[in-house]
């Protein structure tokens, strides 16, 4: 039987850990949280699980999650975020995998809760994650913010788990729009270090699309007004992402 680390990193989740642990601790053989110097109760949270709890100043999304994989006992991973848990179905599917464990990696689909709604469609569902992982045979990638789990090998085969990875995002109109600043912040300061560009018609047309994709291709509508509300803000952390690049560059010539 193997035995699997879950890893997390966390910044003032008090108001998540908690589901986010004890979804964990029927499932793991240790836990793993690494936190960016809470100011809330999330260490005192933590210190109820006994938990492995490290200190680390942020280094960026993709650099703090290699660091906690690190930090880990064990080389099988069940990787989360502190505003995560793992449904009842996908805890019994990650029970399984510790006797009958094949692939390097496995999928399961994320489930978003947004203003209190369970959203079904739009980019949110399924949002499939691989976050069930050897980490002698991946690690984080992306650009950050847009972190994700990737196999060294590409073109390995990899399993999905039934069962879901429940997400509590933002629980308030107001949260979200401060996360679309600060996330395409962030990403147009990933994507000046990478040396993209922002041209006139991927600031027209990159938003549009995304729009229209999440809404009307991906159904988006069907969740109702708050639909509508994760729609046009999908387009627009797209637009903000690219005139904040265009500035950027403006800045540095």
């Amino acid at each position: 039987m193997i035995k699997l680390s879950g890893v997390i990193i966390t910044f003032n989740e008090e108001r998540n850990i908690e589901k986010c642990l004890k979804s964990l601790v029927i499932v793991v053989d240790e836990i793993v949280v690494v936190d960016s110097f809470s100011t809330d109760n999330t260490k005192s949270i933590c210190a109820k699980y006994g938990v492995k709890f490290i200190e680390q100043t942020f280094l960026g999304y993709v650099e703090q999650k290699n660091f906690a994989l690190k930090q880990a006992n064990h080389d099988y991973i069940v990787s989360l975020d502190g505003d995560e848990a793992l449904s009842e179905n996908l805890q019994m599917s990650i029970l399984n995998l510790k006797n009958n464990w094949t692939y390097n990696g496995y999928y399961s689909n994320r489930y978003n809760n947004f203003c209190g709604q369970w959203i079904k469609y739009s980019d949110w569902y399924p949002n499939k994650k691989l976050r069930v992982f050897d980490r002698r045979k991946a690690e984080w990638k992306g650009i950050n913010p847009h972190d994700h789990v990737e196999l060294h090998d590409a073109n390995e085969k990899t399993g999905y788990l039934k069962g879901d990875i429940l997400h509590w995002t933002y629980q308030s109109y107001s949260e979200f729009n401060l996360k679309t600043e600060y996330f395409s912040s962030i990403a147009a300061k990933s994507y000046y270090g990478l040396g993209k560009k922002a041209p006139f018609w991927k600031i027209v047309f990159n938003p549009t699309w995304a729009f229209l994709k999440a809404y009307f291709l991906r159904f988006g509508f069907l969740d109702g007004v708050n639909g509508f509300v994760i729609c046009v803000q999908t387009a627009n952390i797209t637009f903000l992402k690219y005139i904040k690049l265009r500035e950027l560059i403006k800045q540095k010539n």
